[in-house]
């Protein structure tokens, strides 16, 4: 798609509705996260946003995508089935709210259009479908849109950046939206959160953006009739991404949390009059994007700060800074997902109790559940096996279990499925601070891709934890694994080294190619596996040869190719050295 020269997208727009109390359970000392699940979606990730769409008790997630948004609903243990996409008009932001007051959650999409300008309602029906949009005018072309009751008459009303506007749209209660009362004090607007920041019982503005060479961030006072009044601005020295809102000092005034563009955030303690104290400014582990979410993910009641990161040695995950409950945070602790971490929304995924995140990725959404006090390590992101012969069991791989409370961990059952095996030395009872270890192996019976789980039962959580496995399994056996030349004069040819490839499935296979790495000159090969059938039980070989160009280590792999769709052995290391 072509986009608009004013979009940029690093800076791609989101909307987080919690819409799930996590009141009433025990507090953990410190949340850990479990990697569950990843779900395709179409491109796109320009905003995200979860809530039950089809009123079964479980958070769905809905995310605007290349061509529309798509709504995934949940499952209920973290995972989401394959999302449904409805189409719409070029649009990077929506939100979540009843707006017709049926009990059943709609959209509304901020449309980058003009002639005219319009955001657009999509009424849910209650089963995860929405109905046709309802599309009301705006001032100009809309990058974002928050939802709130900004003149308490119980019908939601929405408020939109819509540059050099911000502006409060009042609902009339049916999808429709009243002409937008519209504020051009703060310039550069490109991100808001909706919150009471003097206390008056009227929902404000706090926004953050650029302009030119200024950065800032800017409260605007509701007048509670759906107007605002002209921003408390403050410049900020650092780009700023997004801002969230919340209480981080317990005093009952509202302060504000900024995401600061490559990484870092700010906490503005608020003097509850729409006035905020000059930021304190925090440390990430890596780059991320800046995009904060405000929750209490632990339970302990101190707000935390959630963002997206890139760690240390450039993995790619979350990093949650704890909430010291006097407005101050701890430096940041860093969660691996094993993938990009995009758009950050809190909910609870499982129905535990704890509050879970999910993120939004151009490919998709990832869920981390909150498994309370247990830990692992490494990240349970999926152990993923290297390619395996059938019938052969892999070298195991171990993931440490840690119980961080202060109180045993009680141990149900430990289980795995699918092909693979397992083993722990984790008992009934896991005393405070120890570890235990779950190992796994991959032993395959068929080829191709496959996938499992070991599931825990432990008083940590009302739900299992999972580790995801995954493997890819071949019926190619190559002997040896790797072939080592020794020292070779430059310019000169070593005696060849065989590699010998064995059919070791039920059906005849054929090569589709085999050789040595592409635009490797010091080592070269003939064979007779190419193209030629090769029937269950019946082997090919292929001769090696290394011929240094230059002095010094050299190194390439050999490759087996099976047609497309088929799983080939892992290549042949090849080394050597010229002199």
């Amino acid at each position: 798609m072509t986009l608009p020269s004013s979009f940029r997208p690093h800076r791609a727009h989101f909307t987080a509705l919690a819409l799930v109390c996590f009141a009433g359970v025990a507090a953990p000392a410190r949340a850990q996260f479990e990697t569950r699940a990843r779900t395709a979606f179409p491109q796109g990730a320009f905003s995200m946003a979860l809530g039950d769409f089809n009123n079964d008790g479980i958070l769905d997630v809905v995310m605007t995508t290349g061509n529309g948004f798509s709504v995934a609903l949940g499952n209920g243990d973290g995972t989401f089935q394959p999302p449904v996409t409805t189409r719409t008009q070029l649009s990077y932001s929506l939100a979540v709210a009843d707006f017709n007051n049926d009990g059943n959650l709609d959209i509304v999409v901020a449309n980058e259009n003009g002639s005219p300008s319009t955001v657009s309602v999509y009424l849910g029906n209650g089963d995860g479908t929405f109905q046709p949009p309802i599309n009301s005018d705006t001032t100009d072309y809309n990058e974002f849109v928050a939802v709130g009751d900004f003149n308490n008459d119980g019908k939601m009303d929405i408020v939109v950046i819509e540059n050099p506007y911000i502006s409060v749209l009042l609902g009339n209660g049916d999808g429709t939206f009243q002409p937008p009362s519209n504020n051009d004090s703060f310039v550069g607007a490109h991100w808001l959160a909706v919150a009471d920041f003097n206390n008056d019982r009227n929902l404000d503005v706090v926004v953050t953006g650029y302009f030119g060479t200024g950065d800032s961030i800017g409260v605007l006072l509701g007048n509670g009739n759906g107007t605002l009044q002209d921003s408390i601005t403050q410049d900020i020295e650092y780009v700023p991404a997004t801002v969230a809102a919340g209480d981080l000092n317990g005093d009952g005034k509202m302060d504000a949390v900024l995401g600061y563009d490559l990484g870092g955030v700010a906490v503005f303690l608020g003097n509850g009059d729409g006035t905020l104290h000059p930021p304190v400014n925090y440390d990430t582990t890596g780059i991320g994007n800046g995009k904060v979410v405000v929750s209490d993910l632990n339970l302990d009641g101190k707000l935390d700060v959630a963002v997206p990161s890139a760690g240390l040695g450039s993995a790619e995950g979350f990093d949650v800074l704890w909430g010291n409950g006097d407005g101050t945070l701890q430096a940041a602790q860093f969660f691996s997902v094993g993938d990009y971490t995009g758009l950050p929304a809190v909910g609870d995924l499982n129905a535990d109790g704890l509050p879970d995140l999910v993120f939004g990725t151009d490919v998709g959404v990832v869920s981390a559940l909150n498994t309370g006090v247990v830990s692992f390590s490494p990240s349970t992101a999926p152990l993923t096996f290297p390619v395996q012969v059938i019938d052969t069991t892999s070298a195991k791989q171990t993931v440490n279990l840690t119980n961080s409370g202060s109180k045993p961990l009680s141990i149900s059952s430990v289980s795995v499925s699918g092909e693979f095996q397992m083993s722990t030395t984790c008992r009934k009872s896991l005393a405070s601070g120890a570890d235990c270890a779950i190992n796994a192996l991959f032993k395959p019976t068929s080829a191709g891709s496959l996938s499992g789980l070991i599931t825990i039962v432990d008083s940590a959580s009302s739900k299992p934890q999972f580790i995801e496995l995954s493997g890819t399994a071949t019926v190619v056996k190559v002997s040896p694994s790797s072939l080592n030349f020794g020292d070779q004069k430059v310019g000169t040819k070593s005696k060849p080294q065989i590699v010998t490839a064995k059919n070791v499935g039920s059906v005849g296979i054929t090569f589709s190619s085999v050789g040595v790495t592409a635009r490797q000159t010091d080592f070269s090969s003939t064979d007779n596996c190419t193209g030629r059938t090769i029937e269950p039980g019946a082997s090919c070989e292929v001769s090696v040869v290394f011929d240094p160009t230059e002095t010094g280590a050299r190194s390439a792999d050999l490759y087996f190719n099976l047609p497309k769709g088929s799983i080939g052995p892992a290549p042949v290391a090849l080394w050597g050295t010229g002199n």
